[in-house]
């Protein structure tokens, strides 16, 4: 059982210009009705805003009861869609003016956005999906995102901080390797036996075939490049050994 409901608010504002006024609102609707037990306050929090919206009424007293509402347990989701269902009855416009307030009442329970979030509203291309078909051969969590399978294949392949891939080698008879181009973040190529190259948005890495290399985040940043396939004769990629800790703690 909930506690129960007190209302001063009647004869606090007009109790001494209109008393019965006052005590209908302070003992009757809030002290009787509010607290009657068939209904939960819960569902009278809903129904209260709904006659409300219907009415067209908008004012301090609708807000009243939106934060009365989510007191009583009513999500941001559900009164989101509680106004939604109502505007298509009672008007739309009306249903503009309530999300505005409710917005506002909820506003602390809007959920922050991920990192991941953050990340994709900083760059154009889609950061895709989790990268479960290449996982063996990366440190960390990747995404993909097919862009192009017509004529060139293109990807985008996006990095956590921290995440890289194998060693890995690109193979053809003709033609073949492969080309990056950083869209986001900042990342690292190498190529076994020399330094690394820093990557940020605007670099192209062009990789030939047979060179033993890898590619991957910076360990505080994210990272997305778009891989472009060149195409060749009986291409193939080996995939090697993982990056070392040791030469990945190197990198700054």
């Amino acid at each position: 059982m909930s506690d129960k409901i007190v209302q001063t608010a009647g004869r606090e504002s007009l109790g001494e210009f209109a008393p019965m006024f006052a005590h209908l609102n302070d003992d009757v609707l809030f002290g009787e009705v509010w607290n009657e037990e068939t209904v939960s306050v819960k569902t009278k929090c809903i129904i209260t805003i709904v006659s409300l919206m219907a009415s067209g009424i908008t004012d301090s007293s609708l807000v009243y009861h939106l934060e009365n509402a989510k007191n009583n347990g009513v999500t941001k989701e559900e009164i989101a869609a509680i106004v939604t269902h109502v505007a298509m009855y009672a008007g739309w416009p009306k249903g503009w003016a309530v999300l505005r307030l409710a917005k506002d009442v909820w506003k602390e329970e809007m959920t922050s956005p991920t990192e991941k979030e953050k990340y994709q509203n900083s760059i154009f291309f889609p950061i895709g999906k989790v990268n479960d078909a290449f996982s063996d051969y990366f440190v960390g969590q990747s995404y993909l995102a097919q862009l192009s399978s017509e004529q060139i294949p293109v990807f985008n392949v996006t990095f956590e901080p921290g995440c890289r891939n194998n060693w890995h080698i690109h193979k053809a008879k003709n033609g073949g390797g492969q080309m990056l181009l950083c869209i986001g973040g900042r990342g690292y190529y190498q190529e076994w036996g020399k330094d690394a190259i820093e990557m940020t948005p605007g670099s192209v890495i062009n990789i030939p075939v047979n060179v033993k290399h890898w590619h991957g985040a910076a360990s505080d940043s994210w990272f997305s490049h778009l891989a472009i396939e060149v195409p060749g004769e009986e291409t193939e990629n080996e995939w090697c050994e993982p990056v070392s800790d040791e030469i990945y703690a190197k990198l700054k």
